[in-house]
Formats: structure tokens, C-alpha cells, sequence
């Protein structure tokens, strides 16, 4: 049997994908989704999503997520919604592995700080970021640059652009010009994505101590999961409890996603992924439960997200990401020489910098600092 004979018409299919960048010959044993997988697993920059942060700095707790298990996460999510909806589970696993790939140190803060140091020289976008990873600063193979990912993956990666970047870009971002849609699989990895991060937040909040259990019942969605715990296990307390409830969130988010997209999906009959692309968005929260993930975000946002201990973490965070580019672009000859640009085109310096600094995890931007701006490491 082919290898995506299971699929639905509307999935991507490996055999009729929009191809590579560079022409490659097919694998006789792997599909073109299951390729662009295991090359992202074995590049440099997914190992070093292990020590970039999620919420909480890598070195403050051995158990709180990071980049990397976050991405393990979504996949694993996202893989099975996939199946239950017949699209490309390959495909959707590259796409969540790799969607992280350029995020900077430090979490979205050293986007923030990165992109207004980068202002003048065209700005810096994590989504923009993990494509240029993928296509240019990955060094593998001796034929190209990057790892020439099949386009689909490439577009998945891709979930933001301004339109004035999606004209640089090409084909890959050509559809936000045109104002269509994605594949399914890249459609449903965005929310995948929500999934893991609403719910492994919730539980690194707990576990830090910096949101509680009696501040979560003041949101409807969690409360009403938390208390069906209760009846189902009377007396059940600490990470147990923490965990069915957890488990009931992701079950009760995917499974609306799944049967909502699934209504949409049979309405919409989409013969093939041509057409998805030409329809509104097909994989969707029912109203009801984006009203109740919403909520969730805001509470995460104004307890967690902005928690002062946090917002101590984010100016530090901060500090480092902006003086590292305040050194370095005043100074390029204090950057490792792959990093130096020895035309003197300040832009083109720019980006290599953003390069560096976005690659660093948070650990090597903290010694980087200290090596720069710290006397006792002379």
C-alpha cells in the first residue's frame, strides 16, 4: 500500500507535494514528510531548543518545559488529530518540530528586544527566523545550504508575514498576498500548538507556585474540569489531581477541534489541497470552546505571563539580548569570524548578528554577556 493511501484527498499527500527547493531523488523507503522530519530532528538548531526557554529559564527547574519539549508536545498532539481526521501526520510532526527552530533566547522577550534592535534593518521574526534556519544556516549538506525541506513543511513553518516580507520571500509566501489558506496539516499545527502551550503552562505555573489552584477556578473552563475530577476521585489531591485535569483539557480541546473541523470538512467537501487553499479556514475550535481557550489565554497572560518574578526574568532577559547587539553591531570584530561579514555592508551585518544571538540558547547568551561585560572573565 502507498504510503499515504490512508489519507483523505484533501490531505497532503508526499507524491503530489510542491517539491524541494533543490531537485533531490525520492527515498525508497521514507515519504518526502518523513524526510523533512528526520532532518529537522538531527539539525543543530532543534538540539538546542533544549536550553531555550518556554516561560521559565532552563537552569530555574529541571522539570518546567522548554522549546524543545514544548515542540515534542505539539507534535504529539497534533499527530493525533491528524489521524482521526485522515491528513498527513508526517507532515503535521515536521511542521511542529520545526516551527520553534528560530526562536531567540530567553522566549518571546528576546524576539521583542531582537526585533526593536533590528528595526532599521529590516526587523526579526521568529516565524521568519525558523525558515531561514531551514533554508540557509543549517550546514548538512555539501549540494546546498539549509536542509531543502519540502515546500508544504516550509509553508507550515511560516505562520505569520507581513506582506512586505512576503514579497522577498516568493512562492512559500505567496498566500499572504493572495489571502488563501495553508494546508489542513499546517492549519491544524497552529492549534496544536495552542493546545500545548494553554495546557503544559498551566502546569508549570502550578509547579513554580507562581498561579494557584483556588486562582484557576475563576476560570469557567478550568473549573469545570477541575471539579469532574473531584467527583470522579473524591479526596484526590496534588499532581494527580493537576494531571486528570490536564489530560481532560487536552481531551476536551482536541476533541472539539477534531469534530468541529470534522463538520466543517464534510460541508466543504475540499477535493483535494488545492481547494483547501482556495476555502476559508477548515480547522477550527467550535465557538463555544474558543470562547473557553480564550479565557484561558487571558488568565495565563495576566498571572503567569506578568507575574512579577517573571517580569524580573524578562528585564534581565532583556539587558543581555539588547547589549549583545549593542556590542556586536558597534563592534563587529568581537563576533566568532563566521559571523563577520567582511564586505562591511552594515544590513547584511545586522542579520548575521540577529543570526548569532537568535541561535544562542539561554545559558550560552548568559555567558556571552559575562565574557563581554563581565571583568572576571578576562
Amino acid at each position: 500500500m502507498a504510503p499515504d493511501a490512508h489519507l483523505a484527498p484533501y490531505a497532503a499527500h508526499s507524491a503530489t507535494g510542491r517539491g524541494r527547493r533543490h531537485a533531490e531523488t525520492a527515498h525508497a523507503s521514507r515519504s518526502q514528510f518523513q524526510r523533512d522530519r528526520d532532518r529537522i530532528i538531527h539539525s543543530s538548531a532543534f538540539r538546542r531548543l533544549e536550553y531555550k526557554t518556554q516561560v521559565f529559564l532552563n537552569h530555574e527547574g529541571d522539570l518546567f518545559r522548554t522549546r524543545l519539549t514544548h515542540s515534542l508536545e505539539v507534535a504529539q498532539v497534533g499527530r493525533s488529530m491528524a489521524r482521526n481526521l485522515r491528513l498527513n501526520e508526517d507532515l503535521v510532526e515536521a511542521i511542529s518540530l520545526a516551527h520553534d527552530l528560530g526562536h531567540t533566547p530567553f522566549g518571546h522577550v528576546g524576539q521583542d528586544v531582537l526585533n526593536e534592535c533590528m528595526k532599521q534593518h529590516g526587523g526579526f521574526e521568529h516565524n521568519l527566523q525558523s525558515l531561514r534556519v531551514v533554508d540557509e544556516l543549517e550546514e548538512h549538506y555539501g549540494a546546498f545550504d539549509g536542509l531543502n525541506l519540502m515546500f508544504e513543511t516550509r509553508e507550515g513553518i511560516l505562520k505569520h508575514c507581513s506582506l512586505a516580507n512576503a514579497k522577498l520571500l516568493g512562492p512559500v509566501a505567496q498566500r499572504f498576498i493572495d489571502r488563501t489558506q495553508p494546508s489542513l496539516e499546517a492549519q491544524l499545527t497552529n492549534l496544536a500548538d495552542e493546545i500545548a502551550y494553554n495546557s503544559h503552562d498551566i502546569d508549570d505555573g502550578l509547579r513554580s507556585g507562581l498561579i494557584t489552584i483556588e486562582q484557576l477556578e475563576q476560570v469557567d473552563f478550568f473549573a469545570r474540569l477541575w471539579h469532574d475530577v473531584q467527583r470522579s476521585f473524591p479526596g484526590l489531591s496534588g499532581r494527580r489531581a493537576i494531571y486528570e485535569t490536564l489530560r481532560r483539557l487536552i481531551t476536551a480541546l482536541a476533541d472539539d477541534l477534531i469534530a468541529t473541523s470534522g463538520q466543517l470538512l464534510l460541508a466543504a467537501a475540499p477535493a483535494d489541497i488545492d481547494a483547501v487553499r482556495a476555502a476559508p479556514p477548515l480547522i477550527r475550535f467550535s465557538d463555544a470552546m474558543r470562547k473557553d481557550a480564550t479565557e484561558l489565554k487571558r488568565f495565563l497572560r495576566a498571572n503567569l505571563y506578568q507575574h512579577y518574578q517573571v517580569n524580573r526574568m524578562r528585564v534581565k532577559a532583556s539587558r543581555i539580548v539588547r547589549e549583545l547587539f549593542e556590542a556586536f553591531i558597534s563592534d563587529p570584530v568581537l563576533l566568532p569570524p563566521d559571523y563577520l561579514v567582511a564586505s562591511g555592508d552594515a544590513q547584511q551585518q545586522a542579520r548575521k548578528i540577529a543570526d548569532y544571538i537568535a541561535g544562542m540558547t539561554d545559558r550560552y547568551a548568559i555567558r556571552e554577556h559575562r565574557r563581554l561585560f563581565s571583568l572576571d572573565e578576562l
